[in-house]
């Protein structure tokens, strides 16, 4: 009977020990950004809006057909975007990561090919290419929340 009240008891420290780790705090993810995120954010933009400019540059290389100085902005100036956008995207909220990270893989993948196409100098698919990365980055760009 000793023996029985004993592993009962450890039985119960054990469930209660139990039940006491397993509870938390209950996070919560945040639905809007505070305007300290959207301060925060802004200076992760900075990059990624100073390589858009970069893309009004490179579409004038494009249709000069000068296809050195196209490649080179793309390794160059444009060649730390994906790391940039990325990152960039894991820093929204939770609803805007998945679009945000589609996107810039999106970008990435139109420049990609825009490298492949120049590298051919196949004009009509470069300047497709281009088009289509200056779509999704801008809806990239669109994602970025705006100060109120």
């Amino acid at each position: 009977m000793k023996f029985f009240r004993s592993l009962l008891s450890l039985i119960l420290v054990l469930a209660t020990t139990l039940l006491v780790s397993c509870s938390g705090p209950q996070v919560e993810i945040p639905t809007t950004y505070s305007p300290e995120k959207i301060a925060q954010l802004q200076v992760y933009v900075q990059p990624i809006e100073a390589a858009r400019e970069q893309m009004t540059t490179l579409g004038t290389l494009l249709s000069e057909q000068n296809w050195v100085d196209s490649i080179t902005l793309l390794h160059g100036p444009l060649g730390h975007l994906r790391a940039d956008m990325l990152g960039f995207s894991r820093s929204l909220l939770p609803k805007d990561q998945d679009a945000a990270t589609e996107l810039a893989r999106e970008v990435f993948s139109h420049l990609e090919r825009l490298d492949a196409t120049a590298k051919e100098r196949l004009v009509a698919q470069a300047a497709i290419q281009y088009k289509e990365a200056l779509k999704d980055f801008d809806a990239f760009l669109n994602l970025v929340p705006k100060a109120s």
